[in-house]
């Protein structure tokens, strides 16, 4: 396809000056914003998760908030209120920080359910409504949530009806030894993550591009056994002995979007099964619920879901 695969390189390499080692979680975000998705990052504190997606909301020329969720955070405090405007004699909006383009909730989980509701509507319609009165959001829109994977003190699990609208849930890890060399090389060498401005990164992409770039990928050809092969997967995570509650139907659909995205960004018009194979970890491992003899034998989200995609037949 016509320039996709140069663009999401640029963005990669673009995106490495400031960022090291993490190509894969910035490929996945680029992927999950050009599907209309949102993204559940995991990861220890340190691992550059606020760095990465205001990097990439720098690099599209896209407006970037942070939220900072905390136990007495309200849902007010992100969609804002209605305000009483005496000279006029009518309430207005004042709008919140979710009226953004990129929004990282970070440490969504310390935030009790009510708050982490507030996010529901956004994500799903990307609008908000308050009193009535329907407030469309920004296009582009997406929602990066962080999480830490280790301390659960005062912390609320997230929802399933809120997990299951995030696109992708993608694992950040500590990088290589080299890479934390390199890491050490740049802050040695006046590199400071609070002044992405001194780097003067390129920026690749307008909110223009996207709308073409979403309507070039729209056109990308899905051969029936592909979908078949998505369909029979995520009806296996229902099926599968080791897992109690399976991927939902929005999985499915996740699953197709995402594997016409990546198809794109790779130059082709057509999506193959390894596009299929490559996102199904990061769109399913967040929608399924292991049986809990399965968790104390010490499996993991993903060793199941690599069961499964054993089990069935790539077509051709």
């Amino acid at each position: 396809m016509t320039n996709t695969k140069a663009i999401r390189d640029r963005i990669v390499a673009e995106a490495g000056r400031a960022i090291v080692d993490q190509e894969e979680t910035i490929e996945l975000l680029f992927v999950a914003l050009l599907a209309g998705g949102h993204v559940l990052l995991e990861g220890v504190p340190g691992t550059a998760k606020t760095l990465m997606a205001k990097t990439l909301a720098l690099l599209l020329r896209a407006d970037f908030t942070r939220v900072q969720f905390t136990p007495d955070l309200m849902p007010s405090d992100i969609l804002g209120t209605s305000v009483f405007d005496l000279s006029s004699s009518r309430f207005y909006l004042k709008q919140g920080p979710i009226f953004t383009n990129f929004l990282l909730a970070d440490e969504i989980n310390r935030s009790p359910a009510k708050t982490q509701a507030a996010l529901l509507e956004a994500m799903e319609e990307r609008q908000v409504t308050l009193d009535g009165t329907r407030y469309p959001l920004p296009d582009p829109f997406i929602t990066i949530a962080t999480q830490n994977p280790i301390e659960y003190e005062g912390t609320y699990p997230l929802p399933e009806a809120q997990i299951d609208r995030f696109l992708f849930k993608i694992l950040v890890d500590y990088g290589s030894a080299e890479a934390e060399q390199e890491i050490l090389n740049r802050y040695h060498h006046g590199f400071d993550a609070r002044s992405l401005d001194a780097l003067r990164l390129e920026p690749v992409l307008g909110p223009d591009d996207l709308a073409a770039l979403r309507a070039q990928i729209r056109t990308v050809a899905v051969d029936p056994g592909v979908i078949a092969y998505i369909t029979r997967i995520v009806r296996e995570t229902r099926e599968s002995r080791d897992i109690r509650l399976g991927a939902s139907p929005r999985a499915a659909i996740a699953l197709l979007i995402g594997s016409k995205v990546l198809a794109a960004l790779d130059g082709r018009d057509f999506v193959l099964p390894d596009d299929v194979k490559r996102l199904a970890l990061p769109t399913l491992r967040h929608r399924i619920v292991l049986r809990p003899e399965v968790e104390l034998e010490g499996m993991s989200a993903d060793m199941v879901i690599d069961h499964v995609l054993a089990a069935i037949e790539v077509p051709r």
